[in-house]
This record gives structure tokens, sequence and C-alpha cells, in this order.
């Protein structure tokens, strides 16, 4: 498989990806063109809003049951294409749904296989696991297009164990929750976090080797396409190693 052009779609409630940043990234990693988008949504119809609205997921512990979008619900995703920076609350997404849904947004004439397409969204997606009956955050949706998610990004990769525990122990006490949030401030991502540009970069390598190879992961912390299910990990992967390891790295120079 190979890749003549990249499509980057841009997610504008979230300046901090640094998507001109991330552009130059791909070009230098891939000698290949990128192109610059605006948010892929711009371009949807009631139609997707409808699609998008039916791929809410309602019941996190049973595989996904399309149901039948509210007008509430169908508004507030049309509202969202308009101004995505207005969603507050977390709306959970079945991944697979989702990405049905906004690959009818890629103009039939840049469907080519050489041509791949890349969909930043804060729309939070996830994915049935069937080896414990429930649903799982994912920071990315490996396909083409490919979706990357950075509510996924920050909520998908669990926190520290004891933040969890001392988060519980605050909130049945009453006390304010602030103070653990800043002891373990660094400790993982937050939104709007200056470190996730970088983090990014590492989600864009797992999407094009997954396209390029079929296997977007490496077993190995030391390489940014580990599959961190913990924020230390990932921030370990992407921030303080920053690079393949050497079995990539080959495949990477023999692209």
């Amino acid at each position: 498989m190979k890749i003549s052009k990249i499509f980057l779609y841009d997610e504008p409630a979230i300046p901090e990806i640094g998507f001109s940043r991330l552009r130059d990234f791909l070009k230098q990693t891939f000698d290949v063109q990128v192109e610059q988008r605006k948010n892929i949504f711009q371009s949807a119809n009631d139609s997707i809003a409808s699609e998008i609205a039916m791929s809410r997921i309602f019941k996190t512990r049973q595989p996904f049951e399309k149901h039948e979008p509210t007008t509430e619900e169908v508004s507030f995703e049309k509202a969202s294409f308009l101004d995505s920076a207005k969603t507050e609350n977390i709306v959970m997404y079945d991944g697979f749904e989702f990405h049905k849904a906004v690959t009818k947004l890629i103009p039939e004439n840049e469907r080519a296989s050489d041509q791949f397409h890349i969909i930043f969204t804060n729309k939070f997606t996830c994915t049935y696991d069937q080896a414990d009956f429930r649903y799982h955050g994912r920071a990315l949706i490996a396909s083409n297009p490919s979706v990357i998610s950075t509510t996924g990004i920050i909520e998908a990769p669990a926190k520290p164990k004891a933040y969890y525990f001392e988060l519980i122990s605050n909130m049945t006490q009453g006390l304010n929750l602030e103070s653990i949030k800043k002891k373990y401030q660094g400790m993982y991502l937050e939104y709007h976090d200056a470190k996730l540009s970088q983090v990014v970069e590492g989600y864009l390598l797992q999407a094009i080797f997954y396209y390029l190879t079929g296997d977007p992961f490496c077993d190995k912390r030391e390489c940014r396409l580990f599959n961190a299910h913990w924020q230390k990990d990932l921030l370990y992967s992407q921030l303080e190693i920053a690079k393949l390891c050497d079995k990539h790295q080959e495949i990477l120079n023999n692209w």
C-alpha cells in the first residue's frame, strides 16, 4: 500500500493540536504531499447530523444498538457542526458507526487508495470490547479515513490509580477536588494541554502504519506506536522517547 497524498481535517475547538505543525511533521516523516482542510463537518447536512446522533452510546455494557435520534439530539449535532467548541458535556459515540457517517463526507473523487484522510474531532469515540463486555474510549479509529478523537486522547488512557482513589475519597467527603487535580498535574494530559500536539504525532503514525501495514501498534513502550492504556505510558512513549523503535523505523525507511 502506498500513499501519495494525506488530507488533514482540522478540529478548530482544539487549537493546541498545532494543525500546521502536524502538517510539517507528516511532510518530513513520509515525504508526501499534505493538504490542510477545515473541519470536515462544515459540509455536513441534516442526514449526517442524524446518523451521528444515531451513533450515540446509551448502554455502555451492551453492544451497539441503533436508536431513532430525537429532534434535540439532531439539533445538538447540527449546532456542533457550526461551533464544536460549544460542546460541554462528553457524549459517547460508537467509533465504527461514527466512522461510517464521516466517511460519507469524503468527496467521491478523493477516495482512491493512495489518498489518505485523517479527521480530527473533539467527539468522544468508543468501541465495544467483547473481552470485558463494555465500551472503552478510543483516541484512534484506524481506517481510511482515520478518526483521531482529542477527547479520546485525554479520557481513554487512564490516570494514575491513586488519582481516582483520592478523587472518590474527596467527593464522598465533600472536599475540594481542585487540590487533587493540582497534586497530580503533569502526570496526565489535560484539555487544551500544550503537550497535545507532540502526543498527536504518535497517533498520526499509528493511523498511517495501520493503513500501510495492517498493524498500528508496537509492544515496546520505547516506541511511538505503543498502544498506551495509561497516561504515564502515553507521556513516556510520546514525550520522553518520542521516536520509533528500530524495527518500525526500518519499516518507515523502506517505505
